[in-house]
């Protein structure tokens, strides 16, 4: 794996396929073209995109790959340039493992989607080694929470469901886990990987979870449970908050802490999810936390009816990718954290160099950074993503009290609703840092931005009216919003009444070639 803060050229492989992906070259337009060649084949695939994927390949066998760029014509320069070359990979595909059929003997499990089938998936799970397979063959396989150790493949063919269960629990004992910033005992989540721990090391590498199947949570019908149980633990202590319970949000949201989430890994390193459907998790989906290399392509995640239903979150975590995905999730469809004051600050474990790009959301609320961000957040790169019918855009928030940063973040050849980077005044509870967040450094080019967004919260689908850029720093000498560019933007006319560009404290903002459109329907 090559990466650095220029540019990233990565893939990953399996044993008849692989997947090659790269970063959107700085100097790169929408009309550039790519070229991936495979040498031992000579076979050569044409593409628009940022990745390929490379099929009928040779189990345990190397193949050498090139990937050059074709630059669109210039209307002053010649009609055609030559290719350039990005980058080579030298890859070799894996030794096809025998399957484990969770069906078959010793096991049975059963996919009529009533057995409970815990014991029996746990077993094969443990069973597994470098050269076998889970294998889940069609039907619906009811579990509660299992465990996934290093060198792990599970494949789930067409028509697999993995179901969790609706009973809190099924989901028991706790885990050391991290919610919206704190480090804490949770629920365990429908498939668990890793043991957290922010003072170590990896304790968990090298898992592909891949097929045609589909992994699914107990949903709303779950997190309420957990909530109802928790809250009831809990209900002297929320009491005692007082007024202070203006800090969580809503009396709901401490008791909610507790749930687990669909996938979540601890301490991971190199994990593979593609080609999947992943959704209802009681929170968030795929959560990774003090992680590395986790890539996540090709699937599709849901959320709808789960309060909190984030699709895909890096948390203090490293060198992670997205792509080729669609989201359906009632919150963030991609949330990027590293934690929350003061704890955040003190273990400062930042995440860094995360891609997401040729994504969908078909609604949620987009990609956020934040609010919880107090180890850091930077080299992030978003870009050839359909962010328009969402809640917030593309949004940068964080509260005053947060501490940390958000720097080196790009953004080319995106449709969103709106361009956000603010404080907000929810989730702040605990002790605040000794200064604000540090926001800035970003760019922004080549923008379709709509000026009012989708709230589907409850099923309402209603358009409002916003700006289409809301820059908001804050109100502290030296803490303002700073150095951000737009280039090549085009805003959809304003709404009456309505602002396209509202700034408050904010330092060096450079706009170039901004035009307003006419809107569309």
């Amino acid at each position: 794996m090559s990466i650095c803060f220029d540019f990233l050229l990565d893939y990953r492989v399996a044993d008849t396929f692989a997947e090659v992906f790269w970063d959107l070259p700085l100097d790169a337009d929408p009309d550039c073209e790519y070229l991936v060649v495979n040498a031992n084949t000579n076979k050569t695939i044409k593409t628009n995109k940022t990745h390929v994927s490379l099929t009928g390949l040779t189990p345990d066998t190397s193949y050498e790959i090139s990937v050059y760029i074709v630059y669109s014509p210039k209307k002053d320069g010649p009609d055609k340039k030559d290719p350039v070359l990005l980058g080579g990979l030298n890859i070799h595909t894996q030794k096809t493992r025998d399957k484990i059929d969770i069906t078959k003997a010793p096991y049975y499990a059963i996919g009529d989607g009533k057995t409970l089938n815990t014991e029996a998936i746990q077993a094969a799970l443990d069973a597994c080694d470098e050269k076998t397979a889970l294998y889940i063959p069609s039907g619906t396989f009811l579990t509660g929470a299992l465990n996934v150790h290093s060198n792990t493949e599970i494949y789930l063919d067409e028509g697999a469901l993995l179901q969790g269960t609706d009973e809190p629990f099924d989901y028991l004992p706790k885990i050391k886990s991290r919610f919206e910033g704190y480090e804490m005992e949770c629920y365990r989540s429908l498939l668990n990987m890793g043991e957290l721990d922010h003072n170590a090391s990896y304790n968990c590498e090298n898992v592909l979870i891949h097929g045609k199947g589909s992994i699914m949570g107990g949903g709303a019908t779950l997190a309420k449970a957990i909530a109802r149980i928790e809250g009831e633990r809990l209900k002297d202590y929320i009491a005692s908050l007082g007024d202070k319970i203006k800090d969580y949000e809503k009396p709901e949201t401490i008791a909610s802490r507790f749930r687990g989430r669909l996938i979540n890994m601890s301490n991971c390193q190199n994990i593979w999810i593609h080609g999947l459907t992943l959704g209802y998790g009681p929170s968030w989906n795929l959560h990774f936390i003090y992680s590395d290399r986790v890539v996540t392509d090709h699937c599709i995640l849901k959320s709808e009816g789960v309060w909190n239903g984030d699709g895909w979150d890096p948390d203090s975590s490293t060198n992670s990718t997205l792509y080729a995905c669609e989201f359906y999730t009632e919150d963030d469809s991609v949330a990027i954290k590293s934690g929350k004051n003061p704890e955040g600050n003190v273990i400062n474990r930042p995440t860094k160099h995360i891609r997401v790009f040729d994504s969908i959301c078909h609604f949620g609320h987009g990609l956020c950074i934040g609010s919880e961000m107090s180890g850091g957040v930077e080299d992030v790169r978003l870009w050839d993503c359909n962010m328009g019918p969402t809640w917030s855009g593309i949004e940068i928030k964080a509260t005053k009290k947060r501490g940390g940063y958000v720097k080196n973040v790009i953004v080319r050849d995106i449709t969103a609703s709106h361009i956000q980077m603010h404080s907000v005044g929810y989730n702040d509870d605990g002790e605040g840092s000794k200064v604000p967040p540090i926001l800035g450094f970003c760019r922004f080019e080549r923008l379709h931005i709509l000026g009012r967004y989708l709230d589907n919260n409850a099923g309402k689908n209603e358009w409002h009216d916003c700006p289409s850029i809301l820059l908001c720093g804050f109100d502290e000498p030296g803490y303002e919003i700073k150095n951000i560019s737009f280039k090549d933007i085009k805003m959809e006319n304003p709404a009456e009444g309505t602002d396209s560009i509202h700034m408050e404290y904010c330092e060096n903002i450079s706009f170039e070639n901004v035009k307003c459109i006419p809107r569309s329907k």
